[in-house]
């Protein structure tokens, strides 16, 4: 038995920022008492700016993606470019950037080689998000393997963050005494 609106009918209601009075009169039930209300499409895209946040994206940044594929997450890269001035560019961009986004599955390669080419790029104070899909997705990556990279590459891992939906991230920076 259904109780309530399911998520896509959810989705396509309006959304209240503020509650309504209601007095009991009936006749005023319909009344507009004042309450903004905002789409759902409004509430994605501050969620959206969230997961940007999430990752310390900046406005201004230049973002580095490697690894790009057809099982990134297109909902994550949309908040990174909705961020103010920042660019997103791929693995032939050429000059130095303030954010490495390092899309990696268990399948693509050596780990270490991947990290130690990702750092070529990035500005002083720079960091990478590795990214990998979360336990049962397919091309999971054990956080040990990223235990055991990180430091060979000559990085530490500062923090992870549930990325998206699918995807973990790990977030590496060069140790100070390197920088």
């Amino acid at each position: 038995m259904r109780t309530g609106p399911t998520q896509c009918e959810l989705s396509q209601q309006e959304v209240l920022t503020q509650p309504l009075a209601f007095t009991g009169n009936r006749a005023e039930a319909g009344k507009d008492w004042g309450g903004t209300s905002v789409s759902a499409t409004a509430r994605q895209a501050q969620d959206e700016r969230g997961q940007a946040e999430r990752l310390g994206i900046k406005p201004g940044q230049v973002v580095q993606e490697l690894g790009y594929d057809t099982d990134t997450d297109e909902q994550l890269r949309q908040a990174i470019t909705a961020v103010d001035g920042v660019e997103l560019v791929d693995e032939d961009y050429e000059d130095v950037v303030d954010v490495v986004l390092m899309w990696w599955r268990e399948d693509d390669g050596d780990l270490v080689d991947a990290l130690v080419d990702a750092l070529t790029p990035l500005a002083d104070g720079g960091y990478i998000w590795l990214l990998t899909p979360k336990a049962g997705r397919t091309g999971h990556v054990e956080p040990s393997d990223i235990g055991e990279a990180a430091p060979t590459a000559g990085l530490a891992q500062t923090s992870s963050v549930s990325a998206a939906r699918d995807w973990s991230g790990s977030r590496l920076v060069a140790p100070k005494a390197r920088r």
